[in-house]
């Protein structure tokens, strides 16, 4: 990843990754810890919560281009690293949260998505 070229958008939009396309991985815990991480930085980086979440989609079967696809987003968070928000601890701010969850709202995979927002202030 240190000799990687950095990219200017987190994912190819005119080539989504799908389950149909690809290899399955042989050893997805990789793939599921990466999502992992992911998720946790959505919390300072909003610009790649919904590319992170269309993939964590997929941590059950994950393949190749899931794989490419997380791939690609390191890529694009080495090419800002110092975008994103900063969260002062001594600060007055006040976190708000809201969350939704659909059973079976993706038509694709009819699979459940849950959807949230925080209002920071």
């Amino acid at each position: 990843m240190l000799a990687s070229t950095p990219i200017s958008t987190p994912m190819n939009f005119s080539k989504c990754p799908s389950t149909k396309n690809g290899e399955a991985l042989s050893d997805p815990t990789s793939y599921k810890r990466l999502i992992g991480k992911l998720i946790y930085l959505t919390s300072t980086r909003p610009d790649i919560m919904h590319v992170v979440h269309n993939l964590s989609q997929y941590v059950a079967a994950p393949t190749s281009n899931h794989h490419q696809a997380t791939l690609r987003v390191l890529c694009y968070l080495k090419q800002a690293p110092r975008l994103g928000l900063f969260l002062d601890p001594n600060s007055d701010f006040k976190i708000t949260c809201f969350s939704d969850f659909d059973y079976a709202r993706c038509p694709n995979t009819r699979k459940s998505i849950t959807w949230f927002i925080i209002y920071l202030g």
